[in-house]
């Protein structure tokens, strides 16, 4: 009886292991692993624009139609210049998209202004906030040191940038962001931080960086609940003359 039993578990134990050698055999045809659909979509570059063909574009120049004032969803009040840029207008309080979005890949120019002589964080200080919530600063720190946590580039108050990649002041900046949003539960608890990868100016600046939560001024970082919402553009209010060009994006 002893005899018989050891070789019953024997076997019971080898089955498992056999079983799984046959799970995880080795491809002997190129074929076995191949993988044909689904199929990614097909997406084209205009080679004079760069701009995707799948790409929602917010603004191209010619007028503010995809915009509205943040501040009481009136028309926009920021200038319209002839080189197919706007310009913050000062206290004319910050613009936002008409439309909501989620997780995106964003495509941004600005410029910082010569004629802004201010010091700290009132030379040419604006701000792109993703699900007007999430503000990635825009801030001239040519000659102009101040906090790193909110310096050109900052995730604000969260994440230093990891290079200052800045054109000359009165140059044209880039800003290219992949976003994904947090994810929160039923009852409005955080299940997943949105995370932000930044590149300014052909710089990885941003490397997938968790959002601990809003970007705010005072106070710690807050995680309420929330859905799609509008990309919002910061008027500082202290004459910051930041202007914007070029602005598209790509829904993921």
């Amino acid at each position: 009886m002893k005899i018989v039993f050891k070789i019953g578990l024997l076997t019971l134990l080898a089955l498992p292991c056999n079983a799984q050698q046959k799970v995880d055999a080795e491809p002997t045809k190129p074929e076995e692993t191949e993988i044909w659909q689904p199929k990614p979509k097909v997406v084209t570059v205009n080679p004079e624009t760069g701009i995707p063909s799948d790409a929602i574009i917010l603004f191209d120049g010619t007028n503010f139609d995809e915009w509205i004032s943040a501040v009481d969803s009136t028309k926009v009040q920021w200038d319209l210049n002839e080189d197919g840029s706007m310009t913050v207008k000062n206290k004319a309080g910050d613009i936002q998209t008409k439309r909501n979005f989620g997780n995106v890949q964003l495509h941004i120019e600005w410029r910082s202004s010569p004629e802004n002589t201010g010091t700290n964080q009132s030379k040419s200080n604006s701000g792109i906030f993703l699900q007007n919530r999430y503000e990635v600063q825009v801030l001239d720190n040519n000659d102009n040191d101040t906090y790193v946590n909110g310096q050109v580039g900052s995730i604000y108050k969260q994440s230093i940038p990891l290079a200052k990649a800045s054109s000359k002041t009165g140059d044209w900046n880039t800003y290219d962001i992949i976003y994904h949003q947090p994810e929160f539960d039923s009852e409005g608890n955080k299940t997943k931080s949105g995370n932000i990868t930044v590149i300014h100016n052909g710089v990885l600046i941003q490397d997938y960086y968790e959002i601990k939560g809003t970007t705010e001024y005072i106070g710690w970082p807050k995680n309420r609940s929330h859905g799609q919402a509008p990309l919002k553009l910061q008027d500082h209010g202290d004459n910051s003359k930041v202007s914007y060009r070029n602005i598209w994006l790509r829904e993921l």
